[in-house]
């Protein structure tokens, strides 16, 4: 397969972790070899701690997560505070390094598509360097039509036909969380995917008992799992 997953989201918070996390124990549960990685973060490391149980330690946490900050703020500008730089010629290369050595990686950002990871680069200019397939998570909730629209419009043009949404429940649902899905397939011709709230402490074994979760997943990657080693069904 030797796919690239890039999963972005209309802001941080948005569910991005938890998407990636459930993609990741679904294709091993399936007997695909899958790389989960969250190139650069800041604020902490809760998100690759949770990708790497996801993956059942077959990444480093520092595989997983090369570059981290302590401040709460955009990665470029917590590098600059610590006095560190992020190139995205070395994320890059980091990304391939570790793609060779699996079928299927995916390829977390930190916070939305236009959020600046490093010097004079965002997680657009990696995801279009990377010719990944672009997966945008949104909560559910009033707003997150323009959000969606904004991020879809801002994807490389080459890569926003391949673009699969994924809108997640939010903790508490309002008059839009029936009316998006249809709305944001009226204004951008856009199919969305649906994922229930989990919330921060979840079991991915229990979760991934749920038929309609593992319609997603599967949604969201296409074609070509199916043929792996074992059935999710």
């Amino acid at each position: 397969m030797k796919r690239i997953l890039f999963i972005t989201g209309t802001d941080t918070g948005a569910g991005k972790t938890v998407l990636t996390a459930l993609l990741a124990a679904f294709l091993r549960a399936r007997g695909v070899r899958v790389a989960a990685l969250k190139p650069v973060c800041s604020g902490g490391r809760a998100d690759a701690r949770a990708l790497r149980r996801a993956l059942g330690g077959a990444l480093t946490l520092d595989e997983i997560n090369p570059w981290h900050f302590r401040a709460p703020v955009a990665p470029a500008l917590a590098a600059q505070r610590e006095k560190r730089a992020v190139k995205l010629a070395r994320v890059l290369a980091h990304v391939r390094a570790v793609q060779k050595k699996f079928d299927l990686t995916l390829v977390e950002g930190a916070g939305g598509l236009l959020s600046p990871l490093g010097e004079d680069f965002d997680a657009r200019d990696l995801l279009a360097a990377l010719r990944a397939k672009p997966v945008v998570v949104a909560q559910n909730k009033l707003g997150a039509v323009n959000h969606l629209l904004l991020t879809l419009e801002a994807l490389p043009k080459g890569l926003r036909a391949r673009a699969q949404v994924v809108l997640v429940s939010p903790a508490t649902p309002d008059e839009a969380t029936a009316t998006n899905a249809a709305l944001l397939e009226k204004w951008a011709g856009q199919e969305c995917l649906h994922l229930p709230r989990f919330g921060n402490d979840f079991s991915a074994s229990s979760v991934l008992r749920d038929r309609q979760v593992r319609r997603t997943l599967t949604a969201v990657l296409g074609t070509g799992v199916g043929a792996q080693k074992k059935s999710a069904e």
